[in-house]
């Protein structure tokens, strides 16, 4: 059984026109949103073995705040350089060459991508609002056979759900 949440950044900020989009740090929605989703997963006993993020200060900063909800040591986050603007391919091939020893990962991104990643492995989901997450389990013993093997369940969350 694998299980894997794809999770959009919380909203950030735009005020700083002069701030490189890497460098967007999250807004007073976003501050509130992330934690209250990572509480939410929490109530629901989820704990993953990984939690992989994109380096921009947006998606960390989300990453950590679900991190700490979740009991999970925010110096384990993983920070994949490969998950900031890049494409659903390349978010994919990411999950695919995860170590099968691993049950629940977390993967932290941005859209077009983490939609188009959910959409693509959850044709039901078609859009991620920021901070939605969606939950994906598999009957499977490889991360290699994502996209290969539709997912046994699919539930999708947000802030505004």
């Amino acid at each position: 059984m694998k299980t894997l949440f794809l999770v959009r950044h919380a909203k950030a900020g735009r005020d700083d026109p002069a701030l490189p989009d890497r460098e967007r740090p999250l807004d007073e929605r976003g501050c509130e949103d992330a934690p209250l989703m990572g509480r939410r997963l929490a109530r629901h006993h989820v704990q993953p073995d990984l939690i992989i993020s994109s380096p921009a200060v947006r998606a960390l900063s989300t990453a950590q705040a679900f991190a700490h909800a979740l009991g999970y040591a925010p110096q384990r986050i993983a920070i994949e350089t490969r998950l900031y603007a890049s494409t659903a391919e390349t978010l994919l091939a990411v999950v695919r060459s995860l170590d099968k020893k691993l049950g629940c990962v977390m993967l932290f991104s941005h859209n077009p991508q983490i939609s188009e990643l959910a959409q693509h492995l959850a044709g039901e989901v078609a859009y991620l609002s920021t901070c939605a997450v969606v939950e994906l389990r598999y009957d499977m013993k490889s991360w290699s056979d994502i996209g290969v093997i539709a997912p046994s369940k699919v539930k999708l969350d947000g802030p505004k759900l």
